[in-house]
């Protein structure tokens, strides 16, 4: 599990093919990584990750067909920013909500427009992730936890301080561009249950 709270910019340094998917070698550039171990979790851009290998400033992952395919990161490009988060720990604040690292879908920056020292950035998303979104609701985009403040049928908005902008890949993030997606777990299981009614 995660917060959503980014702990760290770092970089895409290579993709490697293996045998019909791929290994992701990532730069954690600002991650702290001292007491990294083999197997943890680390959610890049919101993905779920595992640690196949690790060195000096450095960790590499595998990526499965299903994982390129269905998030940003079939598409992701050597030199590429990545958001990067360890997986909590049981004595950790939630400084965001429970993010699973599992993505719903990917959606694209419609528009971002200056608000004071804020920016409202406007994200477009299919019907099978807004159906869950709701105003004043959380959402994890590419691995940064949100505070929804409007929705409608083709997406949904929200408000980025300067910190937040300077301290995650929205720096290097512009309209047009993808992102993954995950919905609110509460969601998701309220739905669940419903349907099991």
């Amino acid at each position: 599990m995660f917060t959503g709270i980014i702990q760290g910019v770092g970089r895409l340094a290579a993709r490697e093919p293996r045998g019909g998917d791929v290994r992701l070698v990532i730069d954690v550039g600002s991650l702290p990584f001292e007491d990294v171990e083999l197997g943890e979790s680390i959610a890049v851009n919101g993905v779920c990750l595992t640690v196949v290998e690790f060195g000096p400033g450095r960790f590499a992952a595998d990526a499965s067909n299903e994982t390129l395919s269905l998030t940003t990161l079939g598409s992701l490009a050597p030199g590429d920013a990545l958001n990067l988060e360890r997986a909590m720990r049981p004595d950790d604040r939630l400084g965001g909500h429970l993010v699973s690292g599992h993505v719903d879908g990917v959606g694209r920056v419609a528009a971002i427009e200056p608000d004071a020292r804020a920016q409202r950035w406007r994200f477009e998303a299919g019907p099978e992730v807004l159906r869950y979104v709701a105003k004043k609701g959380s959402i994890c985009v590419d691995g940064v936890s949100l505070t929804v403040n409007q929705v409608d049928e083709t997406g949904f908005e929200v408000a980025l301080i300067p910190h937040t902008v300077e301290n995650t890949r929205f720096a290097y993030t512009g309209v047009g561009d993808p992102v993954n997606l995950e919905v609110d777990l509460i969601a998701r299981y309220v739905e669940r249950l419903l349907q099991a009614r």
